[in-house]
């Protein structure tokens, strides 16, 4: 968090921003992406596994234009095509456990120590016990690897509205299957969006499952757009993650509902938050 001075000197805390590189500016190359970010003021962001080639840039253009990572997903297979990870898919689990030290690798080069990997599809082929098992030992392999380096492994509960049938949907899943796993290093990110869709009561779950919560995204509903263009409450829900000390990024995974990402940064303002603890560059 950011420290800033509140009515009568006293010191408060604000939350930090990242913009998530895998939905902002998708239309530009990797590099660009991260310029934009930089240029827009922000000193953070986020992605989705952006394949091999691109991964081994991060480190170079996080340096280059002053920018943490704050969160990196594992590879979750072919997102555009229908995967939601592979965890969870017996006959893909060498894939992912591939990528693991990959991922680590260049998570550790760029100061990252969140890394999210989706669990994945049911698959009726297997049964669902079949499944879940598998799920829980390919986290519980990479949370251990990760151990190593201090990185937490973050599960994610996501809507099957969009993204069809995955096994975790609600975030009291994410948290059993998470405590399940024996792990004390595999949190929860909590996409407010995602469980606005499936679940609602978000300021009430974000309190009962605070515990293992380490990773927050935003975008509204309907549309998943910029916080603003929809029903939720993001003045109330930032207010109440201030009071509640969270010390993380917010993740930006929206897509702007009109114009481009910079014209869409303008809810920052209006709700008073900074894009950063750098000066715009």
């Amino acid at each position: 968090m950011v420290l800033m001075t509140g009515h009568g000197g006293a010191d408060i805390m604000t939350l930090r921003f990242a913009p998530n590189l895998s939905l902002l500016w998708a239309d530009l190359p990797l590099a660009d992406r991260f310029e934009h970010a930089a240029r827009a003021g922000f000193d953070a962001a986020e992605l989705w596994w952006p394949g091999d080639a691109d991964a081994q840039l991060l480190p170079v253009l996080a340096a280059r234009w002053g920018l943490r990572l704050a969160l990196l997903n594992f590879d979750a297979g072919d997102m555009a095509g229908g995967d939601r990870g592979l965890a969870a898919d017996p006959a893909r689990s060498a894939q992912l456990r591939a990528n693991v030290p990959a991922a680590l690798a260049i998570a550790r080069a760029c100061g990252c120590t969140r890394l999210n990997l989706l669990v994945g599809l049911r698959q009726q082929q297997y049964p669902l016990e079949e499944q879940l098992r598998c799920a829980r030992d390919n986290v519980a392999w990479a949370a251990d690897q990760a151990a190593a380096s201090g990185c937490q492994v973050m599960i994610e509960a996501v809507n099957s509205i969009e993204y069809g049938p995955c096994l975790l949907t609600t975030t009291a899943a994410a948290a059993d299957f998470a405590t399940r796993t024996g792990r004390d290093n595999v949190r929860l990110q909590y996409d407010v969006y995602h469980m606005q869709r499936m679940e609602g009561d978000l300021v009430t779950t974000l309190d009962a499952y605070w515990h293992l919560i380490s990773h927050i995204q935003v975008a509204d509903v309907p549309g998943r757009g910029e916080p603003g263009t929809g029903e939720i409450n993001y003045r109330f829900i930032f207010d109440h993650l201030d009071r509640k000390g969270y010390d993380g990024y917010v993740g930006l995974e929206y897509r702007p509902s009109a114009g481009s990402p910079e014209e869409s940064f303008g809810w920052l303002e209006a709700l008073g938050r900074p894009r950063g603890s750098s000066a715009s560059r």
